[in-house]
């Protein structure tokens, strides 16, 4: 490689590839962010609690990136300059797009089976995040949440409670491990505004996470338990069994079931609301294991006799707790399964998963 083809910024080689990149090699450009696409768009979703709003905000960010890139200097990583277009990115999207929430952000839990729910349009739903590919430990020896950790749904949802200068120093600093002076350039702002953020982030977020994440929660249970709750789960709905689906599930379980607003919480009313509405006939669902928000999950497809198939009808997310399934979040919608790479519908020769 000749001298020529190499600049040199704090003393460190620059990539060629960002040189032709500032040239308008736009095949550079795509070679420099690709290691950094999958945290960039994990990044998107903490910051806006959808992966579809994250698809089009890091689309969005990688254009003014790439607009931008002949102007990029090198006084900081090139890392650091992309999670400022992203993050700026994202929270001019936040602005027009607002919070996003659950079924328990909007009331109490509904003591008996609401059938026939309609689901709430007007609400901006917090969605699930398809996890794949998506590395457990830290970004970071500074930051204090794992990956998978700062996606789970607890976590997800605490951030919708916060505004977004808030919401983005909080991830900046504890996820991804940035010091409070390179959040300061990144959200063009002063130190005391970032630590002033800092203080109150964590204030609410401490409010509403368990002290256990869902991480710390499945390293404890043997994973052979992990696959049996979630092939039990799969089995009795398929069969329609009521009894089998509450032997798993802890005394103070809650379901909810966005975009509806009614959840229940305990298992009298969890029960009821499963024999009376999900457990519709045995014969009627069919399952496949997956994984959302770095927790176990189950996507569920229901007969459709126009379609002569099983077709895709929500994620449903499990929180764990002393082996058992504590919390049941049913994300309704076909439109949930591309990004987690599912088909949109099943055969009607599938088989049932076994118990």
């Amino acid at each position: 490689m000749s001298e020529l083809s190499v600049r040199t910024v704090g003393g460190a080689a620059e990539d060629p590839d960002l040189a032709r990149a500032r040239d308008g090699d736009d095949a550079a450009f795509t070679r420099l962010v690709a290691p950094l696409r999958r945290e960039l768009h994990a990044h998107c979703y903490r910051m806006l609690g959808s992966s579809h709003d994250a698809d089009d905000a890091l689309q969005d960010a990688l254009v003014r990136a790439w607009r931008g890139v002949s102007r990029f200097e090198g006084r900081s990583s090139l890392r650091s300059w992309l999670y400022t277009v992203t993050t700026r990115t994202c929270l001019d999207t936040a602005e027009t797009r607002g919070r996003r929430a659950l079924p328990v952000d909007l009331g109490p839990s509904s003591a008996h089976p609401v059938v026939g729910d309609v689901p709430l349009t007007d609400i901006a739903w917090l969605g699930p995040y398809p996890d794949k590919g998506l590395d457990g430990g830290p970004h970071s020896p500074d930051a204090r949440y794992e990956q998978r950790e700062a996606v789970e749904l607890a976590f997800a949802a605490a951030l919708q409670h916060l505004p977004g200068n808030q919401r983005a120093a909080l991830l900046l600093f504890e996820v991804l491990g940035f010091s409070a002076a390179e959040i300061a350039a990144i959200m063009d702002t002063s130190v005391a505004s970032v630590n002033s953020a800092l203080q109150r982030a964590r204030r609410i977020v401490a409010d509403k996470i368990p002290a256990a994440t869902q991480q710390r929660t499945l390293r404890a249970i043997d994973d052979l338990r992990v696959k049996e709750i979630v092939a039990g789960y799969s089995a009795a709905l398929e069969r329609g069994d009521a009894d089998a689906l509450v032997a798993l599930l802890t005394e103070d379980v809650t379901w909810s079931m966005p975009p509806l607003a009614h959840w229940y919480r305990g298992l009298e009313a969890v029960t009821e609301f499963a024999v009376r509405v999900p457990l519709t006939g045995c014969g009627s669902w069919r399952n496949l294991p997956t994984s959302a928000n770095g927790q176990p999950a189950v996507a569920c497809y229901l007969w459709n006799e126009d379609a002569g198939a099983y077709t895709g009808w929500s994620i449903n997310v499990f929180t764990l707790r002393d082996g058992l399934i504590a919390e049941i979040t049913s994300f309704l919608g076909a439109e949930h399964f591309a990004p987690f790479e599912l088909p949109g519908s099943l055969p009607a020769e599938s088989q049932v998963t076994s118990p």
